[in-house]
C-alpha cells in the first residue's frame, strides 16, 4: 500500500525522491563543467585514492553539487578540512574530513630528503607538486595520500546515512581543485605550513649554495626553466620577516649563461630582417656588450 498521498510511482525502491537543495548564490563552483575534475597529477591522484575505496559511486553524487555551488565554504587545517554545504534543508550542513597530521619526526625526515635536493622547494614555489614527492613520503613511512577508507574521518551534519553523503563528496572534489590551486594544501592537511616548510628547507640548506655553471650545449626550454626556480628557492625568506624588516639573504652565486642566450629563445628573424643568417651576425655583439668589465 502506497504512503498518503504519494502514488508508487513516486518512490524508487521503497526509498523518497531525493530532494532538490536550495539555490545558493556565491558559492565555490567547481571550474570542471563536464568529465574529471582535477587538473594535475596530484589532484588526479587524491580522487583516483578515493576511488580505489569503493566510494566511485558516492562520489559521483556530490560532483554535480560541486558544480552547482553548494559548498558555501571550504578550509583546510593541519589534520581537518571543514566545509559549509547547502542542501536542500535552509541550515546548511557542517562537514568535516579528516586525515591524521604526520608528527614532528615525520616531518623532520622528510624536509631532510627534500632540502638535499633545491628542485623540490623550487618546484613547490612555482606551485608544483614534485613528481617523486610521493616517494618521499613512503620512504619516511608515512604515505602522504590516505593508503584506505578508515584513514579519513568523515562526518556530516545531514541525515542521510550513507558516507560518504553527496555533501562530502562535493567537499572532496572541491578539495581536489583547490589542491590545483596551492600543493602546498595537502602538506597543510598533513600538519605543514608552506611558510614553516620552506622556511626549514632554508634553513637546512644553509641559507642556498652556489649554483654551478650551465653548459651552452644542454640549455633547454625546460633546463633554464628549472634553474631559474631553483634560484629562486635559495632566496625564500619568511614573510614576516621580511616585511618586519629581517634580514634578506645573501643572493646566491649567479650560473654562468652564454650572452646570447636571449638570441637563442627568439624565433628565426623574418626575410626582410635578414633571415636566420641575422643571428649569426647578432651573436658576436651581443658577446661585446654582455662581458662585464674587469
Amino acid at each position: 500500500m502506497s504512503p498518503p498521498g504519494r502514488s508508487r510511482s513516486s518512490w524508487s525502491g521503497g526509498f523518497p525522491p531525493p530532494s532538490k537543495p536550495r539555490t545558493v548564490e556565491g558559492g565555490l563552483v567547481a571550474r570542471s563543467a563536464r568529465g574529471v575534475i582535477g587538473e594535475h597529477w596530484w589532484s588526479r591522484r587524491f580522487l583516483d585514492v578515493l576511488e580505489s575505496f569503493a566510494l566511485g559511486s558516492r562520489l559521483t553524487r556530490g560532483k554535480n553539487y560541486a558544480r552547482r555551488g553548494q559548498v558555501l565554504s571550504l578550509a583546510v587545517a593541519p589534520g581537518v578540512v571543514t566545509a559549509s554545504v547547502q542542501g536542500s534543508r535552509r541550515t546548511p550542513y557542517k562537514v568535516s574530513i579528516g586525515l591524521p597530521a604526520f608528527s614532528e619526526l615525520v616531518w623532520a625526515k622528510v624536509e631532510v630528503t627534500l632540502a638535499e635536493q633545491a628542485i623540490h622547494s623550487a618546484r613547490l614555489l612555482a606551485g608544483e607538486m614534485p613528481e617523486d614527492l610521493e616517494e618521499v613520503f613512503l620512504a619516511a613511512g608515512a604515505p602522504l595520500f590516505p593508503q584506505r577508507a578508515k584513514d579519513l574521518t568523515m562526518s556530516c551534519s545531514c541525515p542521510d546515512w550513507e558516507v560518504p553523503c553527496k555533501h562530502l563528496a562535493a567537499t572532496f572534489y572541491l578539495l581536489a581543485e583547490s589542491f590545483d590551486d596551492d600543493p602546498f594544501a595537502i602538506l597543510l592537511w598533513r600538519g605543514r605550513s608552506r611558510t614553516a616548510l620552506l622556511n626549514r628547507l632554508r634553513e637546512l640548506r644553509g641559507g642556498g649554495t652556489p649554483h654551478r655553471a650551465v653548459e651552452p650545449a644542454g640549455l633547454t626550454t625546460e633546463g633554464l626553466r628549472l634553474g631559474a626556480m631553483m634560484a629562486l628557492a635559495d632566496l625564500v625568506v619568511a614573510e614576516g620577516d621580511f616585511w618586519a624588516g629581517g634580514t634578506v639573504p645573501a643572493l646566491p652565486v649567479q650560473p654562468e649563461l652564454p650572452t646570447d642566450l636571449l638570441l637563442r629563445q627568439l624565433p628565426a628573424p623574418g626575410a626582410p630582417l635578414g633571415g636566420p643568417g641575422l643571428v649569426t651576425y647578432l651573436a658576436p655583439l651581443y658577446a661585446v656588450f654582455g662581458t662585464s668589465p674587469d
